[in-house]
């Protein structure tokens, strides 16, 4: 098992793609500390939840207690909780933006801040999950976009700031299916499929698979780098 005896803290994991990490890290043998403003479903001896917003230090506190007394050291995080709000950048208020950078950013750096001893300890791994979002723009996507994009700025900075003590990279998923799309209609998700190289939309497992890699010693010599997982949608033009 890839995961053996490591304990991963997955943010965002109730649902889709961080509900999706919390799944594969247990089938390769983790202990998984899941983190949400929803409860998240427990496995007895290897996963607890803790339910909170994880732009709270609160939240992180709770998180590195209960995961050392319950679980063990901490060796993984998947920095994986995000919000949207979907609006014209002169039509979005200063609170909203601030929101956004607050969830979708800021917390990925406290985490890293709290965890740091316990992740320098030794084979210390750190994901985070940015989007398509950082590489090209999409109308209404300011603040996303500004959070995602600063998430590859910073997985570079730590993975080279922490050297050989701490790993730390990013994923960009692209178009994957998970609940943010049930507000989209069928011409949508066709449109949006068609927009890749691939010619469908992504899962969350397949995503959650490169991100077992990253966490794994799989990934031992691997630091500062993003990995896009997108079905070719960032490299797809209509016209030349």
């Amino acid at each position: 098992m890839r995961l053996g005896e490591r304990v991963i803290v997955v943010t965002g994991a109730a649902s889709g793609i961080g509900a999706a990490c919390v799944a594969q890290a247990v089938a390769e043998g983790a202990r998984v500390v899941q983190v949400d403003v929803h409860p998240c479903p427990e496995v007895p001896g290897q996963t607890i939840a803790v339910v909170g917003d994880v732009s709270a230090p609160d939240t992180w506190a709770e998180v590195l207690s209960r995961g050392r007394d319950e679980l063990g050291r901490i060796n993984g995080l998947v920095s994986n909780a995000y919000i949207s709000d979907v609006r014209p950048a002169h039509e979005m208020t200063p609170a909203s933006w601030q929101r956004q950078l607050d969830v979708n950013l800021s917390a990925a750096f406290l985490g890293f801040r709290t965890l740091h001893d316990d992740l320098a300890a030794g084979d210390g791994s750190v994901v985070l999950i940015s989007s398509v979002h950082a590489l090209a723009g999409i109308p209404g996507h300011a603040a996303y976009a500004a959070s995602k994009g600063a998430l590859v700025a910073l997985a570079r900075q730590l993975g080279v700031e922490y050297g050989g003590q701490i790993r730390v990279n990013s994923v960009l998923p692209g178009p994957i299916l998970t609940a943010a799309w049930d507000r989209y209609g069928p011409e949508d998700l066709k449109r949006s499929a068609q927009a890749t190289a691939i010619g469908r939309l992504g899962e969350p497992d397949e995503v959650a698979r490169a991100v077992t890699f990253l966490l794994s010693a799989e990934a031992s010599y691997v630091t500062a780098a993003s990995l896009v997982v997108d079905g070719g949608w960032s490299a797809m033009k209509d016209s030349a």
